[in-house]
């Protein structure tokens, strides 16, 4: 361990020492004291890890010297204190660490040295699915349906709890993996001895869910990564990254009446996403911040993914420490929490120095409206009186094409709707579309369906679910609404899913459980729902109308994602809403409402009903927060976090140093990233003959690439599993299939709004076989390419990959024979996971794109000069030729910048990706 600036030192708290490492080591030389406070943390990091190699000299002064002005260019070494997972990205990444052990004993080494380094926690809380709604019993029906599907991936996550060290399992039924972390994983300073002595450390991480940078809101760093990143962080491996650009965002005032947290990070995203800062950390700070609780605050930090940044970061305060006491942390690690800040300079308060920011920008709370986000993106923000004119303005774009009823083939009629979700079967009504709607019945209600019919009202998402504030703010709502005789439209699917059981516990406290319950918005289960895609079937007779009559049906959420095809195939409109403002749509039935001058709904008189009517004051939320939130609810529930109940308990779980792979399991199957692995990579060698795959525009999501959602019979992957003897009802959905990549592969690019500019008149996963110009499925024409040696390539857009960070958006790719991206821009987190799989990201020139250069998607691709570029010295930015020749005439020859920016990365691109190269270290 090298320390050349002589940090290393001691910190006495309450008669313990720790070992620590001074930031005053450097203040001689450089004004530490303006660095913003994410930088400090990075800092000390660097501090902490310099060894000559991996940390330099040269690489801590860089970043304690940080030019705000300078574009980024200094690489440095981030080694995270854990790693953070849930269960869709967390089971492809334990068997790949699995797949790992069997790879590193066939190359005659040590299988146990793939084992995480650092501590992994692991939450299980993407896999409940909204299959009962609305009735007492959900939730058990719902959590006795999970166990049934995902009774092997279960088991599975039960061996790797015992055989890889460090790495822990919250059972399913806790919470979402965000709250779980926010209110018990969290340490905020780590404390750990080593040979005799105890260093303290800030607690830092990399997760494999976007929304990790929820932790930001109690003064953590730390942030989404790919599945693929987080597995070799677990290995050891420091996370590459180039000294960011850091945005201040100045808070000043309060909210004011009638504006919640909701409304305020979506004002906040719209401003952020406006102004630039994909790949730069955000810095909250200001006089606002005293009056902003913390669960305000990692509302804010939740959404970073949304305003695209790495971070969105708040600095530790009174009110941090506040809320790790109020949750029942250890007394003596809130004092070392804050001995240990206050010590650093790391410790806010009114007086602390404003720090330098590269830019900065600045919003006074009282200004915040109510408003929600939609129908496609949580950017849109929609102020609450703006909404009905809105969706108006863009009823036709949201359309299916050709107009009306969708025309287009469906890959089935089977599990129409789509994400995350499982698989049900959709049932035969026969309707008849009318002018002024579409006739239905359902629960012995007959009522018409119309364009703007609100058919999903889910109180959901981590973004909420973890802020008291919204949350028993829905609960007053429903309290005022059913003494007025307010109920819910009979076409609305409603649902409540907590993020944790506190929720359910100071909601019961409140006495707001029955009233919420009144309304439809029954517990449906603990963990990522509808923000996910678990949304669940709607109503078959429902389901059926809106196809029927062609009609854009919507949902309003309290969650952080609305892209397209997410929430459900037979939703096209989706809104992101406060936990009050679900509640009221429920009621009205309707996104085009005025809900400023339109009523609810009819009180028992017959009189109506505004929204001004039921909506609760602030007096009255804080009154009943303080009343209701109480802090032995958290002592109680997270007591026995990694028990689970008795069916998790009592699980057989296989044992052995490596996993014993079922030849006929559809869950878990050996992947194919080591098979024949040489001891040395190939060659980097330039590209030629390739074909293109899809041509996409703008705003592609990890969600229209990476497999999601009900898994169509007649789907590729369908037949696949009714191959293997796996019936339609049992598919359950592609998420919970991470774990086999024949299944993934085959829904790569298959979302049911996915349009490939190939087959511009259709929706879903299709594509041209080249050059015969054949229409079919992605996966067909990929297994054909392949058999023809044909290498394949994407072109693109702005903000290729942006949404969640899903390992499966470059993994699915890369398993069809996609070896290189051409796009006008990435999201960070899907361009490392590119790369992370051996996938070449390649940018058009500022101004150019595949329209302006006349690429029509059949021509031939050849990538010339990249093994030159990548034989040489590294350097970020530089240029390959790229040529592309169409069937007749001269080829477009253009220069695109390679988005390898980190000689780090170059290195995992020479070995074919991130695995292959830990591994071939490792051995």
């Amino acid at each position: 361990m090298t320390d050349t600036f002589k940090s290393r030192s001691t910190l006495k708290v309450d008669g313990d020492e720790y070992e620590i490492f001074r930031l005053d080591a450097l203040s001689d030389k450089y004004d530490l004291e303006r660095l913003p406070y994410s930088l400090k943390i990075l800092l000390e990091n660097l501090l902490r890890h310099e060894d000559g190699q991996n940390v330099t000299v040269d690489d801590i002064e860089a970043l304690a010297g940080w030019d705000q002005n300078a574009e980024p260019s200094q690489e440095i070494a981030f080694t995270p204190a854990r790693v953070l997972l849930q269960d869709f990205t967390g089971v492809p990444a334990v068997v790949d660490l699995a797949a790992m052990r069997d790879a590193m004993r066939k190359l005659g080494g040590d299988p146990t040295k793939i084992n995480p380094l650092s501590p992994v926690e692991l939450v299980i809380d993407h896999s409940v699915q909204v299959d009962k709604f609305a009735r007492k019993d959900a939730l058990d029906l719902n959590t006795q349906i999970e166990f049934e599907r995902n009774k092997e991936r279960y088991a599975f996550l039960r061996w790797g709890q015992q055989a890889f060290r460090e790495f822990k399992v919250v059972p399913p039924g806790t919470g979402i993996v965000h709250q779980v972390n926010l209110e018990y994983l969290a340490r905020v300073i780590f404390a750990r001895k080593r040979n005799g002595v105890t260093r303290a450390y800030p607690d830092t991480l990399v997760g494999t869910d976007s929304h990790t940078t929820m932790i930001n809101g109690l003064g953590i760093l730390g942030w989404g990564v790919g599945g693929i990143e987080a597995e070799a962080a677990m290995l050891g491996q420091p996370i590459s990254m180039l000294v960011p650009q850091v945005v201040g965002f100045r808070l000043v005032g309060e909210l004011a009446e009638g504006a919640t947290a909701t409304d305020l990070v979506l004002v906040v995203t719209q401003m952020l996403r406006e102004r630039g800062v994909v790949g730069k950390f955000v810095e909250y700070y200001g006089p606002g911040l005293a009056a902003l609780p913390l669960a305000d605050r990692a509302t804010l930090a939740n959404m970073s993914p949304e305003y695209g940044a790495t971070c969105g970061i708040f600095p530790v305060d009174r009110v941090s420490l506040d809320y790790l006491t109020f949750t029942g942390r250890p007394p003596e690690l809130v004092a070392l929490v804050e001995a240990y800040m206050k010590e650093q300079g790391l410790f806010h308060t009114a007086d602390t120095p404003e720090a330098i920011y590269s830019d900065s920008l600045e919003l006074d709370l009282s200004t915040v409206e109510p408003s929600l986000a939609g129908p496609k993106r949580p950017q849109d923000r929609i102020k609450l009186g703006d909404v009905k004119s809105t969706f108006l303005s863009q009823l036709e774009s949201l359309k299916a094409p050709g107009g009306g009823a969708a025309q287009q083939p469906r890959l089935t009629t089977v599990g129409k709707w789509e994400s995350e979700g499982g698989t049900a079967v959709k049932d035969a009504v026969e309707v008849d579309p009318e002018t002024d709607g579409v006739p239905c019945t359902w629960r012995d209600k007959e009522f018409l369906l119309r364009d703007g019919s609100v058919v999903i009202a889910a109180i959901t998402s981590c973004t909420n679910t973890s802020n008291p504030s919204v949350m028993v703010g829905a609960g007053l709502l429903a309290r005022k609404a059913v003494e007025r005789g307010l109920k819910s439209k009979p076409w609305v699917k409603t649902s409540l899913a907590p993020g944790s059981k506190v929720v359910t516990d100071y909601l019961a406290k409140a006495g707001l459980t029955e009233d919420l319950e009144k309304l439809g918005f029954f517990l449906v289960g603990y963990g990522c729902t509808t923000c996910i895609g678990n949304s669940g079937p709607l109503p078959g007779p429902i389901s059926a109308a809106i196809e029927k009559g062609g009609l854009v049906a919507a949902s309003v959420l309290s969650g952080n994602r609305n892209f397209e095809g997410r929430i459900s195939p037979d939703v096209r409109a989706n809104f992101l809403a406060s936990p009050p403002l679900v509640v009221a749509y429920a009621l009205a039935g309707r996104i085009d409402v005025d809900l400023y001058n339109e009523p609810l709904g009819e009180d028992r008189d017959g009189e109506p009903v505004f929204l001004k009517d039921v909506w609760p004051s602030r007096a009255e939320i804080d009154a009943t927060v303080r009343q209701a939130v109480q802090s032995q609810m958290f002592v109680k529930q997270y007591s026995e976090v990694y028990t689970g109940d008795e069916q998790w308990r009592e699980m057989p779980v296989p044992q052995g140093d490596t996993y014993a792979w079922a030849e006929d399991s559809t869950y878990v199957k050996l992947p194919p990233y080591f098979v024949d692995l040489p001891l040395e990579p190939a060659p980097v060698s330039d590209l030629a003959g390739a074909r293109v795959l899809c041509l996409v525009g703008d705003s592609i999501t990890t969600d229209h690439i990476s497999p999601a959602g009900a898994i169509k019979a007649d789907s590729p992957a369908g037949k696949y599993l009714v191959e293997h003897g796996v019936a339609p009802r049992d598919f359950n959905s592609y998420g919970s299939r991470r774990g086999n990549h024949e299944v993934m592969m085959r829904g790569t690019f298959a979302n049911v709004r996915f349009r490939n500019q190939l087959v511009p008149s259709l929706e879903g996963g299709f594509t041209l076989h080249l050059p015969d110009q054949t229409p079919m499925t992605i996966f067909d024409a990929a297994m054909r390419y392949r058999e023809e040696g044909v290498p394949l390539v994407v072109l693109a857009g702005k903000e290729y990959g942006t949404g969640s960070s899903r390992d499966w958006a470059a993994k699915g790719p890369s398993l069809l024979g996609v070896r290189a991206v051409i796009a006008r821009g990435y999201e960070r987190i899907h361009r490392s996971n590119l790369i992370g799989m051996g996938i070449l990201p390649l940018e058009f020139e500022r101004g150019e794109s595949a329209e302006s250069l006349g690429l029509t998607g059949h021509e031939e691709i050849a990538i010339e000069g990249l093994a030159e570029r990548l034989a040489g010295e590294f350097s970020k930015g530089m240029l390959v030729t790229v040529a592309a020749r169409p069937a007749e005439g001269e080829p477009v020859r253009f220069q695109a910048k390679m988005r390898i920016d980190t000689p780090q990365e170059a290195e995992y691109y020479r070995h074919g990706g991130i695995l292959q190269y830990v591994l071939r270290q490792l051995l």
